[in-house]
């Protein structure tokens, strides 16, 4: 029997969010995203129902993590955990894909 949940999605026909990324493929229990080219900016702090992992593609970002400051660049990778108090900071512009499990995207976690 063939697996039917197999799934490709291209970045170009994706549906964006409401703070700026892009959804790509997304399964029951993990999804993808792409922030591409975020302007220099601070995000407020946040409290997320999921967990997310990334990896930075091009640009320079800060995280706070529950009060620590992890510098991000070009192939770093950082994990929040869920409940976690975080806050990004856009220090160049920048480009990363992130991984949230559950995904992000259902039952409105994803909303500011």
């Amino acid at each position: 029997m063939t697996d039917s949940t197999v799934k490709k999605v291209s970045e170009r026909s994706s549906p964006a969010g409401a703070m700026g990324q892009t959804y790509l493929v997304s399964g029951n229990r993990v999804a993808m995203r792409l922030w591409r080219d975020e302007q220099p900016h601070d995000k407020e702090s946040a409290r997320r129902d999921y967990e997310t992992v990334g990896y930075v593609i091009s640009g320079r970002a800060e995280l706070t993590l529950e009060g620590q400051v992890i510098r991000l660049g070009p192939g770093d990778s950082w994990l929040v955990p869920a409940q976690s108090e975080h806050r990004y900071r856009i220090i160049e512009p920048f480009t990363a894909v992130e991984a949230t499990a559950p995904p992000a995207q259902v039952h409105g976690r994803d909303e500011p």
